[in-house]
């Protein structure tokens, strides 16, 4: 156990910048609530995936990788998230969080270099494109046009992640040649955001229809989603969360690049919220007992926050397109409070094993 404990405050980091980053987004909204400083709503996106999510999964391949030299990748990130939610050191937060996912790429170049595998490949495709979104938001580029690479990091490290866990599934010709297509045409999109904006986000739009089916279809959650307890939890959560990837990558296609407005924000939060927040909801239990030595006790409570979450996000997401902003105040503030709800729900049965 005393082997882990220096992985607490890595984890405390990636925390408080999702609090952070919950605030901003909540402020974003038109919550007239205090600002801690004036850049803060501006600063949500960076906060969520760069600080957050870039914390937290180099946190959790840091330790599959067992060197002390890992640990600097989320130490990074969540350094540069704490300076960026809260306006100190100027460039340098964005900074400390660019180093941080370069950090995660090198990380995944170790694990690739020990292990030859197709997932991990994958998963530094997607840190890859963490830190390509990075360093052009570090030299002025609008978030508008990189946030669907930093979606890109998310999409991919879970797709990865989950071809792992797919490995003990017997894969058809055809499972593998959908699978390998949908791969390809998200990456191109991915590829293409740069010089062409428009057609790159059509494109990733039509890979995440792709992938979004092929977990859908193939996923072993569709097997054990009629199993009990935390298996079928994990797989409720999967399962759920791919419906919101289909709706994303619907919504990328049919309307293309849109720079603000009610399809941008739909687009974005059915993954970040809908897609990547039940993903995570499922693989906690997974990943806090291995990076922080702890038992998670299975309960039938946590489908509450699961399901407040997709209730919520399809009420906000509804007075978006609908032009409602009380429903989509609501929606907003009950998505942050099903995240909060679920970690506060996880956190105290926690037991050190």
């Amino acid at each position: 156990m005393k082997s882990q404990l220096y992985r607490y405050p890595l984890m405390l980091l990636a925390l408080v910048t999702l609090i952070a980053a919950a605030w901003a987004g909540l402020l974003r909204l038109g919550w007239p609530w205090p600002v801690l400083q004036p850049t803060l709503p501006l600063k949500h996106g960076p906060l969520m995936v760069a600080g957050f999510f870039g914390a937290l999964i180099a946190l959790e391949r840091a330790v599959a990788v067992g060197k002390a030299w890992a640990y600097v990748s989320p130490l990074l990130s969540g350094i540069g998230g704490i300076l960026v939610a809260f306006g100190m050191g100027g460039a340098l937060g964005p900074l400390s969080m660019t180093l941080g996912s370069a950090g995660l790429v090198l990380i995944f170049a170790s694990l690739l270099q020990k292990h030859r595998a197709t997932y991990i490949l994958i998963m530094m495709l997607g840190a890859l494109a963490l830190l390509v979104g990075n360093l052009l938001w570090l030299v002025g580029w609008p978030i508008y046009k990189i946030v669907v690479l930093w979606a890109g990091f998310l999409i991919l490290t879970i797709v990865g992640e989950r071809l792992e866990l797919n490995r003990m599934v017997r894969q058809t010709g055809f499972s593998r040649g959908m699978f390998a297509l949908s791969l390809v045409i998200f990456l191109a999109g991915l590829v293409t955001l740069l010089p062409a904006w428009a057609w790159g986000v059509r494109l990733t739009g039509l890979g995440m229809l792709g992938l979004g089916v092929w977990l859908l279809m193939f996923d072993i959650a569709r097997r054990t989603v009629k199993q009990s307890g935390l298996t079928r939890f994990i797989a409720v959560c999967l399962l759920s969360g791919y419906v919101w990837l289909l709706v994303s990558g619907s919504i990328a296609l049919f309307y293309g690049a849109t720079p603000a407005g009610p399809i941008y924000d739909a687009m974005l939060h059915s993954i970040f919220l809908g897609f990547v927040f039940a993903m995570i909801f499922g693989h906690a239990p997974i990943i806090f007992p291995s990076v922080l030595g702890i038992d998670i006790e299975y309960r039938p409570s946590l489908y509450f926050p699961l399901i407040l979450l997709h209730i919520s996000l399809f009420v906000r997401i509804g007075g978006e397109m609908l032009g409602s902003s009380t429903a989509r105040l609501w929606g907003g503030l009950f998505n942050v409070f099903a995240v909060m709800l679920y970690m506060l729900m996880i956190a105290p049965i926690g037991k050190r094993n």
